[in-house]
């Protein structure tokens, strides 16, 4: 599993509820129906399964954080640690749905093999994730601070931002058909600011570079600062680059 991928659940909460708030029109895309059985992957704390619930579908979530799989029990609902790389169902969903996640599986191959065999004939894969250019000013910031620190930086930034094209062509080859797939351009508020997305979203990555904890804080506020001429609005307000992939697909009957 994605070593960077480390969450705090409560800091999330605080800092990074606009992604579950931002993920609604994913669930109305997906329009679950009630009696469907549905494989929430990637879930996290629960906020948008709660929402699948709410429809009347019968729901998993899976998620590789314990930390953030507590809160979702807490919430009520059935959710099991799973790597979405290595998933094992069997033709057991009517649905499969997926918010802000597939991003930090860093093998696409696998997580498409995975969700074509979980889902029934006939059934449908909705989500969106991280495209093309996501957050690249973000992601430049922190790459820049961490060199200028001489702490070793992952070439790869520890997270997979497609461009449709190369998203069509993975899932076309795992069998799934009616695929469609676009970019949208999302400037999203930052509320904690860069810093805060940064101790939120870039944790791990820092774990994984070497940064030890106590100066993580720190390392987040300078990387804030290098990004602010780019992303600080007039009014002190932060928006960031965000570039979401949204798609459908289904599996042939």
């Amino acid at each position: 599993m994605n070593r960077a991928s480390v969450w705090n659940p409560a800091d999330y909460a605080s800092k990074a509820a606009f992604v579950p708030a931002l993920g609604k029109p994913v669930v109305d895309l997906l329009a679950p129906v009630a009696g469907e059985r549905i494989l929430d992957l990637g879930c996290g704390d629960g906020v948008l399964t709660e929402a699948l619930v709410a429809a009347g579908a019968s729901v998993l979530g899976v998620d590789a954080s314990a930390e953030m799989l507590a809160v979702a029990r807490g919430r009520g609902l059935d959710v099991a640690q799973a790597d979405g790389q290595a998933l094992g169902f069997e033709a057991e969903f009517d649905a499969v749905f997926s918010n802000a996640a597939l991003h930090w599986m860093l093998d696409a191959d696998k997580v498409a093999r995975g969700v074509f065999a979980a889902l029934k004939p006939g059934g449908r894969f909705v989500g969106e994730m991280g495209g093309a250019g996501n957050v690249a000013t973000l992601r430049a910031g922190i790459r820049a601070e961490l060199e200028a620190r001489g702490y070793p930086v992952d070439a790869g930034d520890s997270i997979w931002c497609p461009a449709p094209e190369v998203f069509s062509a993975i899932y076309a080859a795992a069998g799934f058909v009616d695929i469609e797939a676009r970019l949208i351009d999302r400037p999203t508020p930052l509320p904690a600011g860069a810093a805060g997305w940064y101790t939120t979203f870039r944790a791990g990555f820092m774990d994984t570079s070497g940064v030890p904890e106590d100066e993580q804080a720190a390392v987040a506020k300078a990387a804030e600062a290098r990004v602010a001429a780019s992303l600080r609005q007039p009014d002190g307000r932060w928006i960031a680059d965000y570039v979401r992939l949204r798609f459908t697909m289904r599996k042939p009957l």
